[in-house]
């Protein structure tokens, strides 16, 4: 399987033990022999959405994001030009830049994108849920 690429959403839910992350996506993320990514789009989401109220339960998360996803064996995605660069120019309806990031790393690197977001199939992206 292709290194996974956690959704914002995934990620918090992981963190959180949330039964919405559905049972496909929790066993590939539980699979030691599977690389999971955290994009730095999510940790630039996770922060600006907790500074404008709209993630409250997530203050820890927010400090620190890199060592909540270092401390769960995740690896961290750092944005390229070329990763901007194709989100940029990405078509399409979906306008939330966060997503859009997600959508172009997952393009560009091969990866699965963990997500909910039915949504994202029409980028011929491959999601996992």
């Amino acid at each position: 399987m292709a290194p996974l690429l956690l959704d914002t959403h995934a990620l918090l839910w992981w963190l959180d033990g949330d039964a919405r992350l559905s049972a496909p996506a929790r066993a590939a993320m539980e699979d030691p022999a599977q690389a999971v990514l955290v994009s730095a789009a999510s940790a630039w989401e996770i922060a600006t959405k907790h500074r404008l109220g709209k993630l409250p339960g997530a203050a820890a998360v927010a400090r620190d994001v890199r060592g909540c996803v270092v401390a769960q064996g995740f690896a961290e995605l750092p944005i390229t030009l070329s990763d901007a660069e194709r989100a940029g120019r990405l078509g399409g309806p979906h306008r939330d830049p966060f997503d859009r990031m997600l959508i172009a790393q997952a393009l560009g690197h091969g990866l699965l994108l963990v997500s909910n977001e039915t949504l994202f199939d029409g980028y011929g992206v491959a999601r996992l849920w």
